[in-house]
């Protein structure tokens, strides 16, 4: 019998393991994932950025989540001498109407108390980023680069040395609760525990609905693709340089990002995927297809952004519109500066009236705990979310 059972081995549930067995040192816990290793989804696939919080609602659990996570991130590499870079990121307006919303960005980092940000004009985003061209913009000195496989690593040797466990290529079937205690079904046989976590990210819904009957969302898997500049014209970033998001739409926009190994990403877009592991065009999965389409608020959303979906579908088809959204940043930029990259998957939850949901959202229901909602920051914001979580199932 575990204490803990922590179901999904990305960054947000080695995250909580971690966080479990530092305050509970002395009782048992057992992740389970369904991949032969850790990190392979969402956390395996992101960006590895660190961000500041700036982009988030204040008073929101994003807002509250990520400035602590920074500080909990940070502290964690210190302590395990993980690598990290606190770089900074410029974020661009090129015109009359984005200056307004980066306006209400700045506004939102004063209120989330981010530390480090400044008001750029055009002469000054020159002199951090020559090769960039913008009217105004941002600088958040905090926002930095990672890569969250190592620090995924450095929970699961904590995790193991403590004496808990790693159960690998184990897919959860079926969740029952029996008294006192819950079932976990998997493909690797039976474990039982006195609470359960799930942080199943883009199967998170799935496993819910194990014990919940009405939980009034579902995930929508939206797929991220990256190209990469070629080494000889890697110079053109020094470091991070976003455009201005558009408000209405959950994703930053195409962007250039220094990795922590020196390569440089240009992306992502974002892409309906046919499959809740689509990282290919190709990749379609029947089952999760007819999920996302047989879900009346898909279409309500479709209704909403088929303007801006179409702009990303044809981005993902067409190289050279990839390339105009990226020369908004960086004039000088061609499609022979561009090789293919990675891509990732967003595990994005969408309401009943067809609404993305924003924040993150947690739901406990007595002794389970499910994490319905954790697209981006929730890798910056991990151990934050962790603390956050083990307050909910132990309160």
């Amino acid at each position: 019998m575990y204490d803990v059972a922590i179901i999904g081995g990305g960054i947000v549930g080695l995250a909580t393991a971690y966080e479990y067995l530092d305050k509970n040192p002395s009782n048992k816990l057992i992740v389970i994932e369904k991949e032969s290793k850790v990190a392979v989804h969402q956390t395996g696939n992101n960006s590895g950025v660190i961000h500041s919080g700036i982009y988030y609602k204040p008073g929101s659990l994003k807002a509250k989540n990520c400035r602590l996570g920074v500080k909990k991130l940070l502290q964690f590499c210190n302590k395990y001498g993980i690598k990290y870079d606190l770089c900074g990121k410029l974020i661009i307006a090129n015109n009359e109407r984005e200056i307004q919303f980066l306006m209400e960005l700045y506004d939102r980092g004063i209120k989330n108390d981010v530390p480090n940000i400044k008001l750029l004009d055009k002469d000054e985003i020159r002199e951090l980023e020559p090769h960039t061209f913008g009217i105004k913009g941002i600088q958040s000195s905090s926002t930095g680069i990672i890569d969250y496989h190592d620090v995924c690593n450095v929970c699961v040797n904590i995790i193991e040395q403590n004496g808990s466990k790693i159960q690998l290529n184990s897919k959860v079937i079926g969740i029952i609760q029996d008294n006192d205690r819950i079932v976990i079904e998997t493909t690797q046989g039976n474990f039982h525990s006195k609470s359960v976590v799930n942080c199943a990210g883009l199967y998170s819904d799935r496993i819910a609905k194990m014990t919940e009957t009405n939980l009034g969302i579902k995930i929508i898997p939206f797929r991220g693709e990256y190209y990469k500049l070629k080494t000889n014209r890697a110079p053109l970033v020094k470091n991070l340089i976003y455009p201005v998001p558009n408000p209405e739409f959950p994703f930053l926009g195409v962007h250039f990002t220094r990795k922590i190994d020196g390569t440089v990403e240009a992306g992502p877009n974002a892409v309906l995927a046919f499959a809740r592991e689509g990282y290919a065009k190709t990749d379609i999965n029947f089952k999760d297809l007819f999920d996302v389409f047989g879900y009346p608020a898909f279409w309500k959303l479709g209704k909403r952004y088929w303007k801006v979906g179409t702009a990303e579908i044809l981005r993902s088809y067409l190289k050279v519109l990839f390339v105009k959204a990226l020369r908004k940043l960086i004039p000088e930029i061609k499609s022979n500066d561009l090789i293919p990259g990675g891509s990732g998957v967003r595990a994005q939850a969408l309401t009943k009236n067809g609404k993305i949901l924003d924040d993150f959202h947690i739901i406990r229901n007595n002794n389970i705990t499910h994490v319905l909602n954790a697209p981006s920051p929730a890798a910056t914001s991990a151990f934050a979310i962790a603390e956050y979580i083990i307050s909910v199932f132990e309160s």
